[in-house]
């Protein structure tokens, strides 16, 4: 096991769970370090088993686990990874979770529901977690369901410095799948040299999850290279008819820009047809294969998260990331 050196007299270990093993991989290589040992492994009634291979007394820990499919059992690994780590009398046990399960289950939309992401900050806190780690929530209001110091790291920095170089700054407008998220694309815009700003008006049935309907872009789009921004695509659907809707107003071209790629069901079909001339997410969640297609691009999150866990180890300042405005 290879230690991060650094001012804090508590040394820094990485350790991973089995969710994403090459984002781990290439965050213990930006840290200069090797990834501590796990043995992890299913008993046939499925039931999960952890350990650690080498000592963990007394190292600051940081336990990397991307919730992909299967969202559960990525979870319960991380929970009990937590709860090895402080009986192993690790100092501290910061969860790093680049892709944060049941995020979008942040509030009750109707009566008789569960808040869950309230309920996964609560178990991770129970299971001993001193701090938490992640990429680009749903929300911001779920940095206050953990009873601990929150570092909201922004993919915005990647995907911006990418997307500039891939069109016309002088011909740019952002736009937002909803009116929910004008701010992010208001951000988005003045990174982006400041052009006008559309949103896309839509309709949600609550009853029907993954659902939902564009009905028509409010803003300037004619001519435009426009590019859409969101957090996460995950079947695609409502992606793929924005992207139609605004190509129908006009616009020259569509960017689809998106911290979490989950892509599943029929995400890869909807977007390969809707007519967007590329698709960018960042590797917070692994992408199999046979889930890619050639307009889809994959930014690696793996330097902002060894930058965030350095400032972190050595008492720094993880807003300074960011302009200090994470």
């Amino acid at each position: 096991m290879s230690i991060a050196p650094g001012p804090n007299r508590h040394p820094l270990v990485l350790a991973a769970g089995r969710a994403h093993p090459e984002l781990a991989k290439n965050v213990a290589k930006e840290l200069g370090i090797d990834l501590l040992g796990v043995s992890a492994y299913d008993f046939a009634n499925s039931e999960t088993y952890v350990r650690f291979s080498e000592s963990v007394r007394g190292m600051d820990l940081f336990l990397l686990q991307s919730h992909t499919m299967p969202v559960n059992q990525w979870i319960m690994e991380q929970l009990l990874m937590v709860d090895a780590a402080k009986r192993a009398s690790a100092h501290s046990v910061t969860v790093v979770a680049p892709f944060f399960g049941y995020a979008r289950q942040d509030k009750k939309s109707r009566g008789r529901e569960p808040i869950s992401a309230r309920l996964i900050a609560d178990l991770f806190k129970t299971a001993g977690a001193d701090r938490l780690m992640s990429v680009d929530l749903h929300t911001a209001q779920i940095q206050g369901f953990f009873d601990g110091p929150v570092d909201h790291l922004w993919a915005m920095p990647i995907l911006v410095d990418y997307v500039r170089s891939r069109v016309d700054t002088g011909n740019v407008t952002v736009v937002s799948p909803d009116a929910g998220r004008i701010r992010v694309a208001e951000i988005w815009a003045s990174k982006l040299g400041g052009g006008p700003l559309a949103f896309v008006h839509k309709t949600r049935d609550v009853t029907r999850p993954n659902q939902s309907v564009a009905n028509r872009v409010v803003g300037d789009v004619e001519g435009k290279d426009c590019v859409l921004v969101d957090d996460l695509i995950d079947t695609g659907g409502t992606i793929a008819e924005a992207v139609k809707v605004i190509m129908a107003a006009g616009a020259k071209s569509v960017t689809v820009a998106a911290t979490h790629g989950v892509l599943s069901g029929p995400a890869k079909e909807r977007l390969t047809e809707c007519g967007a001339r590329e698709v960018v997410v960042t590797d917070t969640l692994p992408i199999p294969q046979e889930r890619r297609f050639d307009n889809l691009k994959v930014l690696s999150i793996a330097p902002l998260l060894a930058s965030a866990i350095n400032e972190v180890h050595s008492d720094g300042s993880v807003t300074s990331l960011f302009d200090g405005n994470s």
